[in-house]
């Protein structure tokens, strides 16, 4: 059996959901500890040990590091984008104090490996916005964006003062079937197969042609565990990496699903969302990622509808053979 311990913290989240199910499945259930503030009715969670934890709390932080004592930690605990925009100070007090609490505890526990998530939303109007660099300006213009930038620079600190064994990935949007939208401004991309499997018709939020860098959800998994799993010294940049996998504007996500659905339409209301979205790049340059430990995404845009379409169908108690589209 694995000696590993692994805590992920927010697991109830997008990216947590499908990240406790694959570590389990790697490290067996019980050793893998999901926590997050509240239960969620997601049967994965049910399969293994499940805490209450905010991260806020330092003492509850103490008490679970000491009863587990996790050799790795996933600390995903965040308010995105969206959200924290519409409460700047909670955003900042939950990012920044939240990861404060968790470096400290790693390292008081001894954890051998901390992974932290940041995002393109680090990323501001004067980087540039077509193959983005791993290295170049970055004046983010969020709450989100700006906490994501100073985590960073922590992380990149507390490696090199304390040791601490800190990796992290800037995300793109990602997209996903197993868990619903969380308030980011790529989440249209997740509702949008959603509703062509409904109504058959989706309101975007952004304009037709405001094109951002995705990634699918199991190739965000797959980078996540190889950057996780690559020995200490393939890890060559520890603020955050660069991470890509495709980009696609509304039109484009829309000319996809209408390959298997032929009726589907989509409208566009941009909302407050859309300038935040001209803010991030377009292309992202991940060469870093795939030189440094060998990166590279398995999904293109159609590659990922197909897979969307067929497994949201039997949610909504539809068949869905791509063959006979």
């Amino acid at each position: 059996m694995s000696t590993e311990k692994i805590l992920i913290i927010g697991a109830c989240g997008q990216l947590g959901t499908e990240l406790t199910e694959e570590l389990r499945k790697i490290y067996g259930n019980s050793n893998v500890i999901a926590s997050d503030v509240r239960v969620s009715e997601n049967e994965v969670f049910a399969q293994g040990p499940f805490e209450i934890l905010d991260v806020l709390n330092k003492s509850q932080v103490a008490e679970i590091f000491a009863k587990y004592k996790p050799t790795q930690v996933y600390h995903l605990a965040a308010l995105l984008s969206a959200t924290a925009e519409k409460n700047p100070k909670l955003g900042w007090t939950l990012n920044m104090d939240g990861l404060f609490t968790i470096f400290d505890a790693a390292l008081e526990y001894k954890t051998a490996k901390l992974y932290w998530p940041s995002s393109i939303a680090v990323f501001g109007p004067n980087t540039p916005r077509d193959n983005t660099p791993q290295f170049c300006v970055m004046d983010p213009t969020t709450v989100y964006g700006i906490s994501k930038l100073a985590g960073e620079r922590y992380c990149e600190y507390y490696f090199k003062r304390y040791g601490l064994d800190v990796r992290s990935l800037r995300y793109p949007g990602l997209i996903g079937y197993k868990s619903a939208p969380g308030g980011g401004t790529t989440d249209y991309a997740v509702s949008i197969y959603h509703d062509a499997l409904t109504s058959g018709k989706h309101e975007c939020f952004l304009g037709p042609q405001t094109t951002l860098p995705m990634l699918y959800m199991p190739d965000s998994i797959k980078a996540t565990l190889s950057l996780m799993d690559a020995p200490a010294e393939k890890v060559l940049i520890r603020s955050s990496y660069n991470l890509a996998g495709m980009s696609f504007s509304p039109e484009e996500i829309t000319a996809s699903i209408r390959k298997f659905i032929p009726d589907f339409s989509s409208s566009y209301v941009p909302d407050s969302r859309q300038a935040i979205a001209d803010s991030w790049p377009r292309i992202i340059d991940d060469s870093r990622a795939r030189q440094d430990w060998g990166w590279k995404p398995d999904f293109d845009l159609d590659a990922m509808t197909l897979d969307m379409l067929k497994n949201l169908a039997p949610v909504y108690g539809k068949e869905f053979n791509a063959g006979s589209h």
